[in-house]
């Protein structure tokens, strides 16, 4: 497939946005589907679509928020259209039962309460949040990562996950579990404990 020539449909200035974020799309397309060649294919397939009718971005949200928007739906329809399964691995060294234990005091309430956190929907608008958030999705293992944004982000439905991945359902709950504890951690000292010190 040839490049992408942007600059050839497009304003200079929207031209410079949309390179800017196609990194960021294409990282996160990649972590989706595993594959560098349909990863690319989701990101130019967006962006063909932002270009396609551009009268459509009304400005009510960013051009990431909008781009993002158009290529969750792409890589829904790619997952569910895909035969792909993924084996889970469990984390290296790490027991499930252990690692579960350890979050709870012996009446069942976790060991430490999270922070507060402000009023989240100003905090999403945050373009530095969504920088950290990045930086927090890529210190999870990899499939820890995908399986997370797959429920969170694209709101697939816990047999579309499991199907896509090869995880049970039972397993697929202690990833999301074990994935929102280790973000929450990352943001609590990345992002809300600086904001709070700020």
């Amino acid at each position: 497939m040839p490049d992408f020539q942007l600059g050839d449909l497009m304003s200079d200035s929207l031209h410079l946005q949309l390179n800017a974020l196609r990194p960021a799309l294409l990282r996160f397309a990649l972590l989706q589907l595993r594959n560098d060649a349909v990863a690319e294919d989701v990101v130019q397939d967006t962006l063909i679509a932002v270009l396609e009718k551009p009268d459509r971005f009304a400005g009510q949200s960013s051009l990431r928020t909008y781009v993002t928007g158009i290529m969750k739906h792409k890589i829904v329809d790619v997952l569910r259209a895909s035969k792909r399964v993924v084996q889970f691995e469990p984390l290296e060294g790490e027991s499930d039962d252990d690692f579960i234990d350890a979050l709870f005091k012996a009446d069942g309430h976790t060991q430490d309460m999270p922070r507060a956190w402000g009023d989240p929907d100003a905090t999403l608008e945050q373009k530095d949040f969504f920088r950290v958030m990045e930086i927090c999705l890529e210190k999870l293992p990899a499939q820890t990562a995908r399986v997370f944004m797959m429920r969170e982000w694209l709101e697939l439905e816990t047999e579309e996950i499991c199907k896509e991945t090869g995880v049970s359902t039972s397993n697929l709950w202690v990833i999301l579990y074990r994935a929102r504890l280790r973000l929450r951690e990352c943001l609590d000292l990345n992002w809300f404990g600086k904001q709070e010190a700020a």
